[in-house]
């Protein structure tokens, strides 16, 4: 299949989408306008918007683990805006525009896909795909200068996930510990050095060693092919939840947290977690 031939769903369905984005685009050219904008929006820049870029992308996942499909237009529509946004004012610095934002992106994943755009084929497991599609990154990394086996992982991606995407860089050319029981050792020698450290009057030692061992973590995490962040955001989730069961169970004692004590609340939340086990 070639770019020439690339299916499509309903034109009169595409003939919309692209109507709505354009519209969008000209919104969010009228809200960054000097003269008569929103002089929030004018004032912004790539800085100040990217915190929130980063926020809709949560609230998007969030919306997906809660499968509350109903918000989920609004959510993407959310993230939507921020590309929008970014475009815009890449635009008004000369820079670009929207069209070389989704022009880059498709040439980005056609060239990343030969097994479906191009010759090669298709007849190869899921993992081989993946090397294949590590090696054509590293292809353009070079392209761009970046000689570096850590180089071109982004800052701003959550540090557990950033950990991650470090180490499997490392462990490509080598550098990794062959066998979960490796990081299982590493993962104590770390806890037993916050531990020496923990009545330090260092706070800057303390906090290297609690970096040393959450990134230990990470690697365990790695090592049994587990996301962290998933898997933090599911104990989040637990807590939230749990801890929900408490102050129901509490405010039917006529009570709330702050009038029981940590026996009473321990308790209820053995409680809670017995319920959810049954």
């Amino acid at each position: 299949m070639t770019e020439a031939t690339l299916p499509t769903g309903d034109p009169r369905d595409d003939e919309a989408a692209g109507a709505e984005i354009a519209r969008l685009a000209q919104i969010m050219a009228r809200l960054r306008d000097p003269s008569t904008g929103c002089p929030w929006d004018i004032e912004q820049t790539f800085a100040t918007i990217a915190p929130y870029t980063i926020e809709e992308a949560h609230e998007v996942a969030d919306a997906i683990a809660r499968q509350a499909w109903d918000e989920l237009p609004g959510e993407l529509g959310d993230l939507l805006l921020q590309v929008v946004f970014h475009a815009q004012m890449a635009r008004e610095a000369g820079m670009f525009g929207l069209t070389e934002v989704a022009a880059a992106i498709n040439g980005k994943l056609i060239s990343r896909h030969p097994h479906v755009f191009g010759d090669e084929s298709r007849d190869k497991s899921a993992a081989q795909q993946v090397k294949d599609w590590e090696a054509i990154k590293a292809t353009e990394r070079a392209a761009k200068a970046e000689r570096g086996v850590l180089d071109g992982v982004a800052l701003g991606l959550p540090s557990l996930t950033r950990a991650v995407k470090l180490q499997n860089r490392a462990a490509r050319v080598g550098f990794d510990w062959p066998q979960t029981a490796q990081v299982l050792d590493k993962l104590q020698e770390e806890a037993a050095e916050l531990v020496a450290a923990r009545d330090s009057a260092d706070k800057a030692h303390l906090t290297e060693e609690m970096g040393d061992l959450l990134f230990v973590v990470a690697n365990l995490a790695r090592h049994l092919d587990i996301d962290p962040e998933e898997a933090l955001r599911s104990a989040n989730a637990k807590f939230t939840r749990r801890f929900a069961s408490i102050e129901a169970a509490l405010a039917a004692r006529g009570k709330r947290p702050e009038d029981s004590d940590l026996a009473e609340m321990d308790a209820l939340w053995d409680a809670a977690k017995a319920a959810e086990r049954a």
